[in-house]
């Protein structure tokens, strides 16, 4: 008899006992189910240290976890871009968040019990692509791929005295272009930088935000494709700029002037004269993949570039590409910084000697340099808000904002939502 049929012969034996009462026993019951599983737990929600490495569900080193604000429970949606406002006037501190259907207001005043204020809806419709930046206390909030969306401008004083969350409008809308994919801001000039836009040939669009509410069209530079830049007057050790309003992108070249036509690079340009802007420089850089963004450092004596395809084109773990630009008129690509994670690095921002990077599936990466000409720069801290895993996709955190005066941290994820965080 084979197993199956013995385990048959004996359930029918056993039926027949109880159909007859057995051998005058108890009737046999069958034994309680068993207990239904547990529910998935889900991602930490803090405040939690980073202990022995972790902080809740979050690999870390140095870095804790104050609290994270899920995505729906900012108006719903996946998260994209960041940035931070602190309130002149009572300090309180906001995190703007950008979200595929608009952008939440949240204030994070105390890191460890931040309230959702409300959310401003896009402009259009939904989107992957949001960007937004401050100036004199009002936001402005541009997106790519959402058709006519143009850029909302928002004042951030209506945030005071906010208890329960609102439904917000526009205070006005800037339709000169139709979509941008990222904006800067040069809060000592008053003048806002639109990139890649259906106007300018996708260089910069210069807007006049002096007035916030009524911003005007300014000027363009079309040399470059440009994906995103910083723009800043210049204080650096080149004496020929000192004093000039100079724009630092990531981008490709439209024109062939010093490098060939679509080449990756870093552009330097005199945007001065907003009717008549110059470019300096083109700097192209080995292995390039995709100029996407970077910054300057504080003395103006560097800048650190993020590529966005290089890992997944070239299979090299997440780079971190320094220039010395002490020279506008010839700046020299020193080095790549290589992390241990192969993620894709996507934003980063310097504070100090420490740059602050979202690398996507890796997290925020806290970097801290001495000597960049001798390539002294080593992490020193981290949280990685994307657990499933590091490997080089587009989900995890897109930007991380490290200017707000209480020193904590801000960043936003894909599909995790807000992460509050502060060194340790």
């Amino acid at each position: 008899m084979n197993p199956k049929s013995k385990h048959y012969a004996i359930l029918l034996l056993s039926l027949i006992g109880i159909g007859c009462g057995g051998s005058g026993g108890s009737p046999i019951t069958a034994p309680p189910p068993p207990p239904p599983p547990p529910p998935p737990v889900g991602l930490s929600t803090g405040p939690e240290s980073c202990i022995g490495g972790m902080a809740g569900n979050f690999t870390c080193s140095g870095l804790s976890l104050r609290k994270r604000v899920p995505n729906d429970a900012m108006g719903g949606g996946d998260g994209n871009d960041i940035w931070g406002w602190a309130d002149p006037v009572n300090g309180n501190e906001y995190a703007l968040m950008g979200l595929t259907n608009g952008t939440a207001f949240v204030d994070v005043t105390d890191p460890d019990n931040p309230v959702f204020l409300g959310h401003l809806a896009t402009n259009t419709v939904e989107s992957p692509w949001r960007d937004l930046k401050v100036y004199m206390d009002h936001v402005f909030v541009v997106a790519d791929g959402a058709g006519s969306h143009g850029m909302q401008v928002f004042d951030l004083t209506r945030l005071r005295g906010v208890t329960s969350p609102q439904v917000f409008t526009a205070d006005n809308i800037y339709i000169d272009f139709r979509n941008a994919h990222n904006l800067a801001i040069n809060e000592a000039t008053g003048f806002a930088y639109a990139v890649g836009t259906n106007t300018c040939s996708e260089g910069l669009h210069i807007v006049d935000i002096s007035t916030p509410t009524s911003p005007v069209f300014a000027g363009c530079h079309t040399d470059a494709d440009t994906h995103d830049t910083q723009c800043v007057i210049y204080q650096g050790p080149d004496p020929d700029y000192t004093g000039r309003e100079i724009c630092f992108s990531s981008a490709k070249t439209n024109t062939a002037n010093t490098l060939p036509v679509n080449t990756h690079h870093v552009g330097i340009a005199d945007v001065t004269d907003k009717l008549a802007p110059v470019t300096i420089f083109e700097r192209n850089y080995p292995d390039a993949g995709f100029a996407h963004q970077g910054w300057l450092t504080e003395d103006h004596r560097f800048f650190l570039l993020g590529d966005e395809l290089d890992e997944t084109t070239l299979g090299v773990p997440t780079r971190t590409l320094i220039f010395d630009i002490a020279d506008l008129d010839a700046p020299v690509f020193v080095s790549a910084y290589q992390a241990t994670a192969d993620s894709i690095d996507h934003n980063l921002y310097v504070l100090g000697n420490r740059v602050f990077q979202a690398n996507y599936t890796s997290g925020v990466r806290v970097l801290e340099f001495q000597d960049l000409s001798n390539d002294e720069i080593t992490e020193v801290a981290f949280l990685d808000t994307f657990p499933n895993s590091d490997i080089a996709e587009f989900d995890g955190v897109w930007s991380v904002y490290p200017y707000l005066p209480s020193g904590n941290i801000i960043a936003s994820d894909i599909s995790n939502g807000l992460f509050i965080l502060t060194l340790q």
